[in-house]
């Protein structure tokens, strides 16, 4: 009798276990495909960009113009001033003289107003079609490896000033990307041979 007890427990106890175990693979979700995940460090491919570089290199040249056509303007200036120093106060030559100095410096400072201002806008439309071309790159070799997203996993580089430093820790997202793939060195490439961005 206490055999009988003691098999039909155990039949009982297999069958709850089979009951259960069944259950549990039937709740369980179906796994899907793996997510495939590429990464891309835009600050890196900028540094490595040889059109980039060129860009840079235009620029300064720019600035060094810039300079130089400042600087003569700033020698006609003092010019003029040395030669109103030269002549007695309240006669014509005097205020003729002014006159020619004032139009000297308003030249010099409208034209230093202007070259700030064309070196903003050339870089602001520089770094925009370099975005475009780093996006354009970014996609189509995500689309021929099959990938999934693209994450940027560009991390901050410290020293950062106090009054960006929550902005950039915000910014920085991916803090971990083993086994994703990195696009980066390929992004770069890319772009330089992208015939549409032109420095």
């Amino acid at each position: 009798m206490n055999g009988k007890i003691a098999a039909g427990g155990t039949l009982v106890c297999v069958l709850a276990s089979l009951v259960v175990l069944e259950h549990g693979r039937a709740a369980a979700p179906a796994a899907g495909p793996a997510l495939r995940v590429g990464v891309v460090s835009m600050r890196e491919v900028f540094k490595a960009s040889s059109k980039h570089k060129q860009y840079s290199a235009q620029a300064m040249h720019r600035q060094v113009q810039a300079r130089a056509q400042l600087d003569d303007l700033r020698k006609e200036v003092e010019g003029e001033e040395a030669e109103l120093k030269t002549l007695k106060q309240g006669t014509a030559d005097y205020r003729q003289q002014m006159q020619v100095l004032f139009e000297k410096r308003a030249k010099m400072q409208s034209q230093q107003e202007y070259l700030k201002q064309q070196s903003v806008l050339d870089d602001k439309k520089w770094l925009e079609d370099l975005y475009q071309a780093f996006a354009r790159a970014t996609q189509s070799l995500a689309k021929e490896k099959g990938l999934d997203m693209v994450l940027e996993r560009t991390e901050p580089e410290f020293p950062v000033p106090s009054e960006e430093l929550m902005t950039t820790l915000y910014m920085h997202k991916v803090l971990y990307s083993g086994g994703c793939v990195d696009l980066t060195s390929e992004v770069a490439a890319r772009m330089d041979a992208d015939g549409t961005l032109k420095p």
